[in-house]
């Protein structure tokens, strides 16, 4: 046996985290100016925009030469602290100039969550309603004028789940969909690994409650499944084997779709998404929700005019493609900050997942969101250069 080798061997192991470190700090940073819209943030882990900061602190993507981006600071919208107390900095704030400002001096806008914050849920920290009287949130008159003015400015915007979905009002709804082809059907979805009220306590009081209302006090369900909910409290429910042959959701990507982003050509997605009704002139479909459908689930979903397939990622038809909207909450994922730090540490990302747990969604963020993330950014920095 080769002793010196294998402590040769041991060494490198010992002193690779380390060496990754060092490539991550005497890289370059990347200036890259984004502005950041969040209403949806009850800490300051900032959860709603976890990933998008992950991306951007691995990259080195700093707003101006010598300051990165930083998840409890840099972003538009709700501020929590100490003791109940929060402070409001959303685009709401600013005055048509300073929109205009703003408008010149970003690169990008990424609305990662407008659903914003409800009394019941800030000050009791509970959820058991859907709603309990909103705090802040939803999209802005403000929030609708600096989006024009980015699009005015043939600059990049990307925006998640539910920008348009409740608490928005239906007015500033219907110009968004105007602007960008696309129309939110009422509907949103989750997946859930048990729907059997005894097991799964993370089911939604309210969902449970809505669903109860109107059927006779039933809750009959005891597999996984989809829950769709509308924007009138309707509940679906999707059950596995009585209306899907295989309950998890899944994201297929076209061929197109994985040569440019790097996606793969199927992955699951367990989380929220919402059911957006495209216009395929203005725009294509990079990726879309596969559910796997029998005949009863048919059935159910036609019953209230809700799409067997839908987009999961839609983008601007151009060749160079100013607009993105992701039909999932792709930015939340439990994800840690700390690898971030560390060049490479994607051939190791097989280490932070377990692909035995369903509901998890770390392989989302590594396999799905990272690259689909990382392309669409190193793409308009080219387009900047050029």
């Amino acid at each position: 046996m080769n002793y010196k080798k294998i402590k040769i061997a041991l060494g490198l192991i010992i002193s690779l985290p380390f060496l990754m470190l060092l490539c991550w700090f005497v890289s370059p940073k990347q200036k890259l100016v984004i502005a950041i819209v969040d209403k949806t943030v009850l800490d300051q882990k900032g959860q709603e925009h976890i990933s998008l900061n992950w991306i951007l602190n691995h990259h080195k993507y700093a707003k101006n030469k010598t300051e990165g981006y930083k998840i409890e600071r840099d972003y538009y919208g709700f501020f929590p602290k100490d003791d109940e107390q929060f402070s409001i900095r959303g685009l709401e704030r600013f005055s048509p100039s300073q929109l205009a400002k703003l408008s010149e001096d970003a690169d990008l806008a990424y609305f990662t969550d407008t659903y914003g914050i409800y009394n019941k849920e800030w000050y009791q920290q509970k959820n058991d309603q859907r709603s309990s009287g909103i705090l802040y949130g939803g999209l802005s008159n403000r929030d609708l004028a600096f989006i024009k003015l980015m699009k005015d400015k043939k600059k990049l915007i990307i925006t998640e789940f539910n920008t348009i979905g409740s608490p928005t009002s239906p007015e500033i709804r219907t110009q968004f969909e105007s602007l960008f082809g696309m129309k939110w059907s009422g509907w949103t979805a989750r997946y859930f690994n048990s729907l059997d009220t005894n097991i799964n306590k993370e089911l939604p009081v309210w969902m449970v409650k809505n669903y109860k209302a109107i059927n006779k006090n039933r809750w009959p369900f005891k597999k996984s499944g989809i829950v769709f909910v509308s924007e009138l409290d309707q509940i679906v429910i999707l059950e596995d084997s009585t209306h899907l042959a295989h309950s998890m959701p899944y994201i297929l990507s076209t061929p197109s779709a994985q040569h440019q982003f790097g996606l793969p050509e199927k992955i699951k997605y367990p989380f929220w998404f919402d059911v957006i009704i495209p216009n395929e002139k203005i725009n294509i479909i990079d990726a879309k929700f596969n559910l796997s459908l029998n005949a009863s689930g048919i059935a159910a979903l036609k019953k209230f005019g809700i799409p067997p397939s839908f987009p999961a990622v839609l983008r601007q038809n151009a060749a160079s493609p100013k607009f993105y909207y992701f039909s999932g909450d792709f930015c939340d994922n439990p994800i840690s900050l700390t690898t971030s730090y560390f060049k490479g540490i994607s051939f190791f990302k097989f280490l932070f997942y377990d692909t035995e747990d369903p509901m998890e969604r770390n392989s989302f963020f590594w396999n799905f969101y990272k690259p689909l993330i990382t392309n669409i950014l190193k793409t308009e920095q080219m387009n900047q250069r050029n």
